[in-house]
């Protein structure tokens, strides 16, 4: 059983690690609807099955599914994941999941964000979105540890941080008229050091090129460990993504962290060729009321950013593109001491997402 807790993460000692720290396990949701997945929802469920397996060979992962999707999801994953009955009205666990944080001594509590899809009636992407709401308090509760019911619209996609007292965000996202629109950026930096438990935000401008979040970090830019940032690049001057990339670097360039430091900052190429949703593919998409469309030939959010870490690995997103060694040699270069999993990122993207979208680490009791 859980407590909720009315006091704040930050006056009680709890901050958010940073990803690379040592994990207990990874949380994930499964696909199923149809109106957002392709083929019934089982390419993507193949593509989840890989990432959760993949996850499983170096630390347990939780994946939450309910009803006959208990079943579906049993034949295609590991007997080394836990399922776990817990609804939700997508598969998108890094969104509608907690935001862990820890106190020093070792203790873990959940952050519980409201979720309205992306933009609620105001641009979001399905509806309803209630059961996704109530999933970051199942876990919890399925954790036994206490939750922070935060009073703000926020996706942990939305986030970044060092573990030192930074965190990363978008003004795109963070400061859309269809999350928060009667905070001021202000109000909006005191709510991320009041939960989150850090002191200095780093705002970029815009996300990723169509990225259906609104802008989510993410997909952009991501700590690779304290005072270095990984920031998706386009080389291409006629590319759109390549203007959004330059603005992200000039303000990387000119911002300190909580400790002082300037960033150093690695540039991950996305792919080389845009990926898109073939006619066939997009016919394969149920359309119903309220639901994002993706239309054949529309370009997709690809970033090799959109990477998840586990204890000693990454998994990195695979776009059947001429830069995935690329990316993956970058990684490489960066964290000698994990080894890199690539695994199957289309299919997920297809979804809207990628790796990191749909997983969540809970940080390990120290």
């Amino acid at each position: 059983m859980h407590r909720t807790l009315l006091s704040l993460p930050r006056q009680d000692g709890f901050s958010m690690p940073a990803e690379w720290a040592k994990q207990a396990q990874t949380w994930m949701a499964w696909p199923v609807r149809p109106d957002n997945w392709r083929g019934n929802a089982v390419p993507a469920q193949r593509a989840f099955a890989a990432v959760a397996n993949t996850i499983a060979e170096h630390q347990p992962v939780s994946m939450a599914a309910s009803g006959p999707a208990l079943a579906s999801a049993r034949a295609l994953l590991s007997a080394a994941v836990r399922l776990i009955d817990i609804p939700s009205d997508d598969a998108w666990m890094r969104d509608i999941g907690p935001t862990f944080v820890r106190h020093p001594r070792g203790e873990v509590r959940a952050v519980d964000w409201i979720f309205n899809a992306w933009g609620g009636l105001n641009g979001g992407l399905y509806q309803p979105w209630d059961a996704d709401d109530r999933v970051a308090q199942q876990v919890a509760h399925a954790l036994g540890i206490a939750r922070y019911r935060a009073p703000l619209v926020l996706e942990g996609g939305a986030i970044h941080v060092d573990g030192e007292g930074t965190c990363l965000t978008t003004e795109a996202c963070l400061r859309h008229p269809n999350r928060n629109p009667n905070l001021t950026q202000d109000d909006l930096e005191q709510a991320l050091r009041d939960y989150l438990g850090v002191s200095v935000i780093v705002w970029l401008g815009r996300g990723l090129l169509h990225d259906e979040t609104d802008g989510h970090i993410d997909n952009l830019c991501c700590f690779l460990r304290p005072g270095v940032v990984a920031l998706a690049w386009s080389e291409d001057p006629q590319d759109i993504q390549h203007a959004i990339s330059q603005d992200a670097l000039a303000r990387l360039r000119r911002a300190r962290d909580a400790q002082g430091r300037k960033l150093e900052i690695i540039k991950l190429p996305i792919p080389q060729r845009p990926v898109a949703m073939s006619a066939t593919e997009a016919a394969e998409v149920l359309s119903a009321p309220g639901t994002q469309a993706r239309p054949a030939g529309a370009r997709l959010a690809a970033s090799y950013v959109n990477f998840t870490l586990c204890n000693g690995a990454i998994i990195l997103p695979r776009f059947d593109d001429p830069h995935d060694d690329r990316a993956r040699a970058i990684l490489a270069e960066q964290f000698p001491d994990r080894v890199i999993r690539q695994v199957p990122g289309r299919e997920i993207l297809y979804g809207g997402g990628n790796v990191h979208c749909i997983t969540q680490q809970q940080p390990a009791a120290v």
